[in-house]
């Protein structure tokens, strides 16, 4: 027992101060796929629809282009591309090539009124 204690520090040593890349991905690999089992487990299903944020944004589409409008299907066909969206155009001050600054900003408002049942 003693001998295998020795083995199992000697290993867990060794990997902190020579970190392996293929070890260290395969960890990443498992984590990853854990977290997402204990989220769906856990998950309450409370979730918002994609599309409730195209249903609020309607009444502004006079100020919308097609091309605005069309890229907003898209945007709200499903949850992960709302979240997609959300971190890579609402948390930073890079625009947008299809939407416009104003309405940028409106979507990123709608977005962020429901960003916690997403």
């Amino acid at each position: 027992m003693k001998k295998i204690l020795i083995l199992i520090v000697a290993i867990a040593v060794f990997l902190h101060f020579y970190p392996q890349p293929e070890v260290d991905s395969k960890y990443e690999e498992y984590k990853t796929m854990f977290i997402n089992m204990f989220s769906n487990a856990t998950d309450t299903k409370i979730r918002l629809r994609a599309d409730k944020i195209y249903e609020d944004l309607s009444a502004d589409f006079s100020g919308f282009s097609s091309e605005e409008i069309d890229k907003l299907k898209e945007v709200t066909a499903n949850r992960d591309e709302v979240k997609n969206f959300y971190s890579e155009y609402c948390f930073t001050e890079k625009g947008h090539p299809i939407f416009h600054n104003t309405n940028l900003e409106k979507v990123c408002t709608t977005v962020n009124k429901y960003q916690s049942l997403l």
